[in-house]
């Protein structure tokens, strides 16, 4: 049994890895900033493992430091940490982009993934021992028009992921980099501010990725054999050929 830390689980990808890796039998902290969310989250699974809930916003260091710092002694050895919590805002070009939309997504993408990596990874050194996720975007593959500032957030978790495994490798500690096409969830509704119908476009025309199907991929990653370490992993749904070209019936 593990104790798995994962980040952005009131939705999406978040919400699916720890509903399986729960089922699996392993440690929950699920962590998020909707409260009611994550109270229902934390009841559903406590049906099969213990299930610890952590209120944070990831872009905020001191909430951040609280919320670790907050944990009982028996939670405090996580053996993974899932950095799952991410946002898209906009799709503008750089001339007309809102600077909201980019502090919002640099602070998510980027600076929270760090936090909470620099909070966790001391005690995986301190062991010997740990297995590190990282949820970047096929965008950090091929730059997109009007969505230059996602692409390079996204492209800053790649090379974060290569750099901690740089660092984190002889202390017996893995990185994995899972960088997912086309995900049929909040995402899109997130980016256009909430209006349903732009955002049903992105997923018309062909069967794009569920977060169950990234959820498996994680699982895998997570549960492969010590000397194993799954570096990254791309995974597009059939349907998309490149980031930018998705054949639509």
């Amino acid at each position: 049994m593990k104790t798995v830390l994962i980040t952005g689980t009131t939705s999406g990808i978040g919400k699916s890895t720890a509903e399986l890796l729960a089922r699996q039998g392993n440690r929950i902290i699920i962590c998020g900033r909707r409260n009611d969310v994550l109270e229902s989250l934390k009841t559903e699974l406590s049906e099969f493992t213990e299930i610890f809930s952590l209120k944070f916003d990831v872009r905020n260091l001191k909430e951040v430091e609280d919320a670790i710092e907050s944990l009982p002694e028996e939670w405090k050895n996580i053996d993974v940490l899932i950095n799952n919590a991410g946002n898209a805002h906009g799709l503008d070009p750089l001339s007309a982009g809102k600077t909201d939309d980019w502090d919002m997504m640099i602070d998510g993408n980027v600076k929270g993934l760090l936090y909470i990596s620099k909070m966790i990874i001391p005690g995986m050194k301190e062991r010997n021992s740990g297995h590190i996720v990282n949820i970047s975007s096929v965008a950090a593959r091929q730059t997109y028009a009007n969505g230059t500032v996602y692409c390079a957030t996204k492209k800053a978790v790649d090379v974060i992921s290569e750099g901690m495994r740089l660092e984190l490798t002889e202390f017996g500690i893995r990185v994995t980099n899972i960088q997912p096409g086309a995900v049929e969830t909040e995402f899109s509704l997130v980016r256009f501010k909430g209006d349903s119908e732009r955002a049903a476009t992105v997923y018309a025309g062909y069967e794009a990725l569920k977060a169950e199907d990234i959820a498996d991929a994680i699982a895998y990653c997570v549960n492969a054999p010590k000397h194993v370490t799954i570096s990254d992993m791309t995974i597009y749904p059939s349907a998309q050929s490149e980031p930018r070209t998705i054949h639509r019936k």
